[in-house]
């Protein structure tokens, strides 16, 4: 490259001062500094003359030299009536006479000048050469910033190599894409230089004298979407094997849009994308191969860093959308336009092999055995220190430049992730990026992002779950989703309306009215986190599909007490994900949504505050009512599950997000979508008979998930609410280990029983017991007592990654309340029973108060222990019979 200038002559006198003519542009800019040479971006002149016309207005106004270089055959500019100095010239004499005139002229205007350049993209047709180009502005940049003027250059997009453009782009201090979209004109800054904001670098729409940053992910993605992206086009300077496939894939689908007709060998080359990009996997393979066309193929490939697979997770949120765009073209407009990108398997194997990770990662199961979980911590710690290539990283930063400031989530997609048998949810890690701040510290967020998804393949959770599902020989490498989070801005907050996950099949029946085939939604207002992951002391809205407005509770009291109060964002002046009262978003968001399509009046509420003349009190309750009721949200998600689960051939799980827009209009992302892990149908069984009281132990009328059961129980693990709630959180974390001891003891504990208070599975030990699941995974049945905390609602554990486990290991799920009338817990029998505790393990002296491990044998001579749950009729029994 060519040296920069020094960035201020000698001699320079009084201050300058520069606009663009457009107070609002500058605003946008944090103003236009002396030296600015400013890069437009554009499909058309009408856009750059919509800028540029006001810039050159203002330069006369304010007494200032305004130069034109007139080159290209293109229609002028700038308008005839602006007085301004005008140079034709010939690029045709070559490139040394060209840009010596063209200096000439800027050494005579001396300093302060404003110059307008024609399209340069023309000189690049002339000298035959994007180099040059490229070498044109390295030597004309630098010498305008040395002079202190302001330049405007007009490029044409997606027209260049990066011979010119990474030299253009490097060399200026302001750089502007704009688009024209149904007759507005929006602008997105990709670089400016010396300032910053917290809107700077997003998308603007133009608004009469106003430029406002773009709120709607999707006006942004529809957008931004179907923009060519260059530097994602494959190198056919130095072409490799898959460089040369998608080249010959290209040329075959430009051959069949031109001519209508399909070569006998395209079907090969496709079948051949589909396993170099999409997967190897059989069963995936069949749906993949329905539903992607060559030209979805080549789209994929379009929008991925680096080569490989992109793995399961970005595998089901295509073949989901895809689906339904194929079943009926109004998914078209239904669906929120999605701009995802796709980090291949590849990068994170090279990452792993240049970071030196490789053989640590070898020996972890070379011996054939469990994983060494000591030796995978000390490889997490080398995998966050490391480093990307440079390619890598460079490609990092223009997705950034192409998401502004836009935030977005990097989501673990490894290749055996959402995979038919393997859900593997919850083990690996994905990260919200707010997103703001200045392109380097953006870069920085976003690469340690990276980093932890891939540290987390070494995570305890995640080998476990390999090493326990028999995948330690599989193939597991971890392909990466970008995706632009859907959502608006509010305020200093960002975040969707609606968010959470969807069965096609509904294993939460806590009434008879509810028709398990018609699926169910774990719905939130905000980010989908609240939906995914165990929250105390909030709660989520279950919807039954065929009975949206059933909820269990009786009346608007419990309701109130069972709904919502935590909403989860992202936090743009604090950039990170934040957890905030209700309250406190919307009034954040007042203005800019229609509550009252989420949430409904506390009646009671108003009428106390207006009895005691208090007027500003906050009445709303999130229930979502009219959101189930009075719009089409209901109806338009259980057709997506209907198909999805149709096409699939199975129940699927997805994950979703809504945002409304005037008229109760609203757009829907399936984000992610895999096979749920259900083992059957709900079937119902036959009623014990002569249970007598004194041989019942337990009694529960929900709520159940999971299969109706029928069987023994051998082994009870009680942990005693009264011990463990005067316990302090670190020995109720030690407890929870201890018994992970005991699942896993290999004493041949079969047929197990968990019940204990709170929550199963909380990583909040205040709210009940923090084991994972790896730790209780060969229970057969767990049982939460409501005896810590408030109220057991029904949506504890459905639609967490901690649910789909228990799902996808058949293990049965129920809740009792000791002060509901039909719930019985007999503790006096379970406190009195042998405790065998120490006989499992041996130094537990510590435990024994807390933790009971009962032979149901112990119980009662002669008897042993049996469970009765029917789930459709949400009844539970623990008792004895001989």
């Amino acid at each position: 490259m060519t040296e920069k200038p020094e960035q201020k002559p000698a001699d320079s006198s009084t201050p300058l001062s520069f606009s663009s003519g457009m107070k609002a542009l500058d605003d946008v800019f944090q103003g236009i500094m002396p030296g600015d040479n400013v890069v437009w971006q554009t499909d058309d002149f009408d856009s750059y003359r919509y800028f540029v016309e006001p810039f050159c207005r203002n330069a006369v106004a304010e007494g200032k030299d305004l130069i034109y270089f007139r080159f290209a055959d293109h229609d002028p500019v700038i308008p005839e009536d602006v007085p301004a100095f005008r140079y034709e010239l010939e690029p045709q004499v070559g490139f040394e006479l060209f840009i010596s005139k063209i200096f000439d002229i800027m050494e005579s205007h001396g300093r302060g000048g404003c110059y307008v350049f024609d399209c340069l993209s023309s000189l690049a047709v002339d000298w035959n050469s994007d180099r040059m180009l490229g070498n044109f502005f390295l030597l004309t940049c630098p010498y305008l910033y040395r002079l202190e003027t302001v330049a405007y250059f007009v490029l044409f997009r997606n027209y260049h190599s990066p011979w010119a453009i990474d030299y253009i782009h490097a060399t200026s201090q302001v750089v502007v894409d704009v688009y024209n979209s149904e007759s507005k004109i929006y602008f997105q800054p990709i670089k400016v230089s010396a300032r910053f904001s917290p809107t700077l670098y997003m998308l603007h729409s133009t608004d009469g004298d106003r430029f406002n940053p773009e709120k709607h992910s999707s006006v942004i993605s529809r957008i931004m979407g179907d923009v060519e992206q260059p530097w994602m086009n494959f190198n056919i300077d130095n072409p490799g094997i898959w460089t040369n496939e998608f080249i010959k894939a290209y040329k075959m689908f430009d051959r069949i849009q031109e001519t209508g007709e399909t070569p006998s060998y395209a079907e090969e080359l496709r079948i051949r994308l589909i396993k170099m990009i999409i997967t190897r996997d059989e069963t995936q393979f069949k749906l993949c191969d329905k539903y992607f066309d060559l030209g979805q193929l080549l789209s994929i490939a379009k929008r991925m860093i680096g080569t490989g697979l992109i793995g399961g997770k970005s595998v089901g949120m295509l073949v989901a959308r895809a689906i339904l765009e194929k079943a009926d073209p109004k998914w078209g407009n239904l669906l929120e336009t999605h701009d995802s990108f796709y980090i291949g398997s590849d990068v994170f194997y090279t990452f792993i092999i240049q970071n030196d990770c490789w053989w640590l990662r070898r020996e972890l199961t070379a011996h054939g055995g469990e994983p060494d979980y000591d030796k995978a911590k000390a490889i997490r710690e080398k995998i966050l220190q490391g480093n990307f290539p440079e390619d890598i990283e460079e490609r990092f930063q223009k997705m950034l430049n192409y998401y502004g400031q836009s935030p977005i989530i990097v989501r673990s997609s490894s290749l055996l992730e959402d995979a038919y048998g393997n859900a593997f949810s919850g083990k690996y890690d994905s990260v919200f990026l707010a997103n703001q701040g200045t392109p380097k510290q953006r870069l920085e967020e976003l690469m340690n992002a990276v980093r932890f998804i891939y540290a987390s393949t070494m995570s305890h959770e995640a080998l476990a779950y390999r090493y326990h599902k028999g995948l330690m020989d599989k193939d597991e490498q971890m392909a990466l989703l970008v995706q632009r989070v859907s959502g608006n801005f509010y305020g200093d907050f960002y975040f969707p309306q609606i968010a959470g996950v969807g069965y096609s099949f509904n294993p939460f029946v806590w009434n008879r009215k509810i028709d398990p085939s018609t699926g169910v939604l774990r719905m939130v207002f905000g980010l989908g986190t609240r939906a995914v992951n165990q929250h105390g002391g909030d709660y989520t809205r279950i919807v039954a599909l065929n009975a949206p407005m059933l909820r269990p509770e009786s009346n608007f009291d419990e309701v109130r007490k069972h709904t919502q109060k935590i909403i989860d964002v992202l936090d743009l002046i604090k950039n990170r994900q934040a957890s905030l009262q209700f309250e406190q978003v919307v009034r954040e968001a007042a203005g800019d949504m229609d509550i009252e399509v989420f949430a409904s009046k506390d009646s009671k509420l108003e009428a106390r505050a207006k009895a005691h003349g208090i007027k500003n009190f906050f009445p709303w309750v999130l229930t979502f009512e009219k959101l189930l009721e009075k719009t089409g949200f209901v109806k338009a998600m259980k057709e997506i599950l209907k198909l999805i689960g149709e096409a699939y051939q199975h129940p699927v799980d997805i994950e979703f997000t809504a945002n409304f827009m005037e008229n109760d209009e609203f757009l829907i992302n399936v984000v992610q979508c895999r096979p749920f892990h259900f083992a059957g149908r709900f079937r119902q069984i036959k009623d014990p008979e002569h249970v007598k009281p004194e041989n019942l132990v337990l009694k529960t009328s929900g709520p159940i998930l999971g299969q109706s059961l029928a069987g023994p129980i051998d082994w009870v693990i009680y942990v005693c609410p009264e011990t463990y709630g005067n316990m302090g959180m670190s020995q109720r974390s030690q407890l929870a280990r201890m018994i992970g001891d005991l699942c896993n003891s290999g004493k041949n504990l079969k047929n197990i029983m968990l019940i204990g208070p709170g929550r199963w599975g909380t990583t909040m030990p205040a709210l009940g017991i923090p084991a994972t699941f790896n730790e209780i995974r060969n229970a057969s049945v767990i049982c939460e007592i409501a005896a810590m905390h408030e109220g057991l609602n029904p949506d504890i554990s459905l639609g967490t990654h901690f649910f789909n486990d228990l799902v996808e290991m058949e293990i049965l799920y129920l809740a009792m309340d000791p002060d509901k009338e039909d719930d019985l817990i007999n503790t006096a029998v379970l406190n009195e029973a042998p405790n065998r505790l120490k006989e499992i393990v041996p130094r537990s002296d510590t435990w024994q108060d807390a933790i009971k491990l009962i032979n149901t044998r112990d119980l009662k001579p002669e008897y042993t222990g049996y469970i009765h749950v029917d789930t459709l009729k949400q009844k539970g029994l623990l008792f004895l019979a001989n």
